[in-house]
């Protein structure tokens, strides 16, 4: 049936409050709006971010609810807004939390990928015109950072989506709208990880892995994965890991370990947690001679402490928000390196979920049984 122009019924699942689980709703989805586009959702991996504004608030910056999580998913545009020119309907696409107008002093600067289009709306759970496009129950439900992909069809800015590959497998290449972006960028372009060096990777869910894949491209020789969980060690060793350590096995300090297996420090570290605690040992890991600590675990609210002397002696400190990528413009060229064999996604995939089943998605999560769940529309 043509839906174009009509308000959508469909399966969405809402988080009503922080602390509870999500419920899976039916909601209706109006249609896009000048420079909208709104999507059928085919496929969204599970992101620690989503558990994390829902159920560790304290470290997070206040959202408003009720709210449809999700971030990392991809579909088919299903019909668009006036204005529009960049997708299509029935173009296969990437919604992107970050933007990417191509006109603001941001875009323009080489230096950054911070677009500031409609970044304070999204950032608030609403688009351009200050309301969302999702009610339930006759009331508005807000768009988690402008996205909201746990929802079989939802609506974007035109900014914040990119047009992919026709053949692309939207089941894996939705991993490229937020980890696998984020982690693979932190290490081969914002840390600009350099052939022949010695990398500590912290932490080795999705954004880790990625992290450690991107090590592994850049041509580093030794790339140390780092968790606690002993489970990670092999899957590590798939994206490139050429050792593992488990903080737990050591009655020392992670940074003091690593400073003597390395004769004074890493070249590249890169935190992948989001734990001040994990932060300042990735930058006491790298070597005062220059050594590069790239912040990639995300968190909000608490303060980071370091000595002067952590920096002081020629230590570089760097943050990274999606890897550094310029959104609307690399993505695209991440799905065709995955489709030409250069990336992998396939290996990221532990576990499939129906939208019905998505609250498993986070237990497998914080137990440490998945490394991505795919929720498949």
């Amino acid at each position: 049936m043509e839906t174009e122009g009509k308000v959508i019924e469909c399966k969405a699942a809402v988080a009503w409050e922080p602390g509870k689980s999500l419920s899976i709703e039916k909601v209706e989805v109006a249609p896009p709006k000048a420079h909208e586009v709104r999507i059928k959702i085919v496929a969204s991996g599970v992101c620690h971010s989503d558990w994390a504004y829902l159920y560790d608030v304290a470290k997070m910056k206040p959202r408003p609810f009720p709210l449809i999580l999700g971030h990392e998913g991809a579909g088919i545009v299903e019909s668009v807004g006036p204005g529009v020119t960049k997708v299509s309907k029935g173009d296969k696409v990437i919604p992107l939390f970050l933007p990417q107008c191509g006109q603001c002093e941001r875009c323009l600067s080489p230096k950054t990928n911070l677009c500031t289009k409609n970044w304070d709306k999204t950032q608030q759970g609403v688009l351009a015109d200050g309301t969302s496009r999702i009610t339930c129950k006759n009331q508005q439900i807000y768009q988690f950072i402008g996205i909201s992909t746990f929802s079989e069809y939802t609506v974007v800015p035109e900014d914040n989506v990119t047009k992919i590959h026709p053949d692309a497998p939207l089941d894996k290449v939705c991993l490229l709208g937020c980890g696998v972006s984020t982690g693979y960028g932190a290490a081969v372009n914002t840390g600009k990880v350099e052939s022949g060096s010695t990398c500590a990777v912290f932490g080795l869910g999705a954004v880790g892995l990625a992290a450690v894949m991107g090590c592994k491209a850049a041509g580093a020789s030794r790339i140390i994965a780092v968790d606690i969980n002993p489970d990670k060690s092999e899957i590590a060793k798939t994206f490139g890991a050429t050792e593992f350590v488990n903080p737990k096995d050591h009655s020392k300090p992670i940074q003091e370990v690593l400073r003597e297996l390395t004769n004074g420090g890493v070249d590249f570290s890169l935190e992948c947690v989001g734990n001040v605690g994990v932060m300042r040992a990735a930058v006491e890991a790298c070597s005062p001679a220059g050594g590069i600590c790239v912040i990639v675990g995300w968190i909000e609210v608490e303060e980071l402490s370091l000595a002067p002397l952590d920096i002081l002696l020629g230590r570089t400190l760097k943050g990274t928000y999606f890897g550094g990528w310029k959104s609307v413009e690399v993505v695209p060229r991440l799905v065709q390196d995955y489709m030409s064999g250069k990336l992998l996604l396939d290996e990221f995939v532990t576990h499939r979920l129906t939208l019905d089943l998505v609250n498993q998605a986070f237990d497998h999560m914080i137990t440490g049984k998945s490394i991505r769940t795919v929720i498949e529309m």
